[in-house]
């Protein structure tokens, strides 16, 4: 009786600080009641599928789980519509972006002394400097291949950093990065005559870009982009008390270069002022020792007070906030870490999360469940300052709850649904009223649930080597581990400290995180397609060399330095059913072997580029036959693991989950994250490179891989827009999905003339400029519709797009005079734009995640028009 009468006390209270009417006894029992019944349904299915049922299984490499998973029901979407990966089609003209950003010049400059120092170099570096700064010492784990970081040196006689020009061009050229390169070459350099036909153009810029290859043998540059991934850094080393030293004042030049004309900044450079990036920015501003005061911190608490304070941020910047304590935790949804106890059985489970999503909120259900206090939330004056700085109401009077599903409508491009919201609010119960978290046995689940979360963030620390998945679950990472020893730095800490360096990227505008730990496996598999492509492989013996070298280091735990790292022990069956992993073994990732991620297109592109290099005879000279083909084997067992149901590929798993998991998506900024979808960029990466492998070992799980082939062929075209057109998930946008769209086809085997083919080469041909190019922006990726708008050159093309088109076009075979015509328009636009050393200018951004955030590769204005012209060359000779 007496618990009765506290839930009916609890559940009155909440009612009314929720600002509801009474709805009397009976009312307040019935909510009381369905809190109870739901939690003991939690409990209930916890326990029979922990002790009685089925709970999923592993098997050849992917993650399955029984009847109910999306693997087996894949076949009803496709035969009632498109299925569940198919992107969608335009948005409504009244949801379409109608901002855009502004930026202006501000003459600043980065402090002289800047150095890349890559590989086993930047490793001893790291190491050296952790040990100065802290006097504790790391040993720097897996592959050091590929790494790549920024030391500052008062004394090292770089170039002197020029003022960046926002106004132009908010991307940045990579000039610190390439100048460093092009000074310590010492070979040939290209011709200083202009090239008169497409093989000449495309020698060029070979000549120029293999000038940029590190000593390791990949591809280095700026994959940055992204504004609200350094605050999470600089907020979480500012909580630890970890000193970033001479970074500062490398980061606070990049804030304050990509500060916009209204005060604000972008969720994402090119993007217009969001609340997300202007809250995060300017709290990094102030944490980093930029006084209040200062008139770009006045600008900026004028927009951010204009829209409204910091309550209308979206959720992950509240999560942040409340982190560094200038945000309660009354104001931030429930995360709850019991939902890692229910059984794979369940419609709903973490582990079928598209990974990204499951690292990210998989420590922040850890710090919110542990309601973490930053130690400093009361006594350090500058947090005092913060808390009366970024919202319009004094501090004490904000009413959390009330704003939990606050989002300014700049930010909402994902906004969170009606079900979503319910269920928050049931957890708002749990959570903050009833406080049933606190009691048995709830208090259990919560308690068990958080001992999970720490143990599978302990794990994926293992797993990548402190690097993490990515930036966000990084800094989040390090912040647990720091909390879970009580708010200690411990060797894990320092080890987490150690691989900080590997997400920030110097350039012009300044000190930026990237968006992963770089793209080097990505950008120079690429760069040797195109390369072998040119049939000049040969004559660019070193550029080879270097790439197989790096490739072959490179191959996820199948270097005997990597099979003797700490992440080979959990390659093992029972180690990646407990922590949902996908087999890696033989796969390649984004960016390093130490990253420790496979994916499905960086895998297929890493064969390939291995496929290609073989049998040149200046790669046989260094490999002496040591690659085994069992490599090869392992990797094309990695991409058949790979293909979904539906017959396409995803990216670092197989989709695990259900389209309705997008009613949950809690993040507001980002769409379609909650389960890995099938790509058609993934896809045809996946059949064409095994493809390419059948051809030279054909007996080799044949009929596997044309099957594969056959029913990926089938997905791609399920998923073409009725234009001709696909849609670009990870590039921008149209003309970046159909190079990847008609390849794929054509692997399949439907000929240029096949409809699908045809449909896509009409969709090209009518979006070509009058000069012979081709441009998109990202509000492509964001509208879902073809976007010329905001582009940063003379005219509204780009040699990064032209070059995606043109390798569609020849892929397609087109054969009518007007279309070769179009081909040789656009060839010739690649020629006039290359600049006298081989090199074109740095454009747009050309990168995309999430439908709406735009990232940076710089290398894309190399290796694309290279690998267009290399196709050129030999399409015209054959035409001929």
């Amino acid at each position: 009786m007496q618990a009765a009468s506290w839930v009916l006390d609890m559940a009155q209270n909440a009612l009314q600080i929720m600002g509801k009417a009474d709805l009397g006894e009976e009312g307040v029992l019935l909510v009381g009641s369905a809190v109870v019944v739901l939690g003991g349904a939690v409990v209930g299915g916890v326990v029979v599928g922990r002790c009685i049922l089925w709970r999923g299984e592993v098997s050849g490499g992917w993650m399955w789980s029984d009847h109910l998973s999306c693997r087996s029901l894949s076949w009803l979407e496709l035969v009632v519509g498109k299925g569940v990966s198919y992107p969608g089609g335009p948005k409504p003209p009244s949801q379409r972006q109608k901002h855009r950003g502004r930026w202006l010049d501000r003459g600043l400059k980065l402090p002289k002394g800047w150095k890349y120092v890559g590989a086993g170099e930047s490793h001893k570096a790291t190491e050296e400097a952790i040990y100065k700064q802290t006097g504790q010492r790391v040993q720097m784990g897996g592959e050091a291949s590929g790494r790549q970081t920024w030391v500052f040196d008062p004394t090292f006689q770089g170039i002197d950093p020029p003022a960046f020009e926002p106004s132009s061009n908010c991307n940045s050229s990579d000039i610190l990065f390439r100048k460093q390169q092009l000074a310590a070459w010492k070979g040939p350099k290209p011709s200083k005559a202009t090239p008169t036909t497409s093989s000449d153009a495309c020698r060029k810029g070979i000549e120029f870009y293999q000038m940029l290859q590190c000593d390791d043998g990949h591809f280095a540059g700026d994959y940055g982009g992204p504004m609200f991934l350094m605050p999470g850094l600089i907020i979480a080393c500012y909580v630890t008390g970890f000193d970033l030293g001479a970074r500062k004042q490398a980061m606070i030049v990049y804030l304050r270069n990509h500060q916009q004309a209204d005060g604000g900044w972008g969720t994402h450079i090119e993007a217009s002022s969001t609340m997300f990036g202007t809250v995060l920015s300017y709290v990094s501003l102030r944490l980093l020792g930029v006084p209040s005061g200062d008139t770009q911190c006045i600008h900026a608490r004028e927009f951010i007070r204009s829209k409204g304070g910091a309550v209308t941020c979206p959720s992950w910047a509240k999560f942040w906030l409340s982190l560094l304590g200038v945000h309660e935790w009354e104001g931030v949804n429930s995360i709850p870490s019991e939902m890692w106890l229910l059984p794979l059985w369940f419609p709903f489970h973490p582990g079928k999360l598209w990974c990204h999503c499951r690292m990210v909120y998989l420590p922040m259900c850890y710090l919110y469940c542990s309601r973490f206090v930053n130690p400093g939330k009361h006594s350090d004056p500058l947090l005092g300052q913060l808390r009366s700085e970024i919202y319009v109401t004094p501090y004490d009077q904000v009413a959390w709850d009330a704003n939990r599903h606050t989002c300014c409508p700049l930010d909402d491009y994902s906004p969170v649904t009606l079900f979503q919201k319910a269920a928050h609010n049931v957890l708002a119960f749990y959570e903050s009223y009833l406080c049933l978290w606190k009691l048995p046995p709830f208090s259990w689940l919560r308690k068990a649930g958080i001992e999970f979360a720490i143990s599978y963030i302990k794990s994926e620390d293992l797993q990548t080597n402190y690097v993490d998945i990515g930036p966000v679950n990084k800094t989040l990472n390090m912040l647990s581990i720091w909390a879970d020893a009580g708010n200690t730095k411990t060797k894990e800490y320092y080890m987490h400290a150690a691989r900080l360096d590997d997400y920030l990227w110097v350039a012009e505008d300044g000190m930026k995180m990237q968006g992963y730990n770089g793209s080097q496996s990505w950008d120079t598999s690429f760069a040797v397609q195109a390369v072998i492509e040119s049939g000049m492989g040969e004559d660019f013996p070193g550029l080879c060399q270097g790439i197989y070298t790096f490739l072959e280091r490179t191959q996820i735990l199948s270097t005997e330095v990597s099979k003797a790292s700490e992440p080979m022990r959990f390659e093992d069956l029972d180690s990646r059913k407990k922590y949902f992993r996908h087999v890696s073994k033989g796969g390649w990732p984004f960016s390093t072997s130490a990253h420790g991620w496979p994916i499905s297109d960086c895998t297929a592109e890493g064969l390939k580029g291995m496929l290609g290099l073989l049998p040149l005879n200046c790669v046989k000279q260094v490999s002496k036959g040591a690659y085994d083909d069992q490599r090869l084997f392992d990797a094309v067992n990695v991409l058949l693991s790979y293909q979904n149901s539906d017959g396409g590929w995803a990216t670092y798993e197989n989709n695990r989950g259900f389209g309705f998991y997008e009613w949950m998506n809690p993040s507001e900024v980002f769409g379609d994250i909650m389960i890995d979808y099938s790509y058609v960029e993934c896809s045809s990466a996946a059949m064409t490179a095994l493809a390419k492998f059948s051809a030279k070992h054909p007996n080799h799980r044949r009929d596997e891989i044309a099957g594969a082939i056959a029913r990926g062929g089938r997905f791609i075209e399920t998923i073409q827009r009725p234009d001709g057109s696909w849609y670009g998930s990870w590039g921008v946008c149209f003309t970046y999905a159909s190079f990847f769209g008609v390849e794929g086809l054509m692997c399949a085997g439907r000929g240029g003339g096949s409809r699908p083919v045809r449909m896509c080469v009409r969709f090209l041909l009518k979006r070509q400029n009058t000069d012979g190019g081709w441009g998109e922006t990202y509000l492509s990726c964001v509208d879902k519709v073809y976007s010329q708008d905001s582009m940063f050159t003379h005219g509204s093309s780009g040699v990064v797009q032209t070059a995606w088109a043109l390798l569609a076009l020849m892929a397609a075979e087109v054969s009518s005079a007007s279309e070769k015509e179009a081909v040789n328009r656009g060839i010739r636009f690649l020629m006039s734009t290359q600049q006298p050393d081989g090199d074109w200018p740095q454009e747009n951004i050309t990168g995309v995640f999430n439908r709406s955030c735009g990232i940076t590769y710089t290398s894309y204005r190399n290796v694309f028009p290279i690998w267009a012209l290399a196709r050129h060359s030999k399409w015209s000779k054959k035409d001929a």
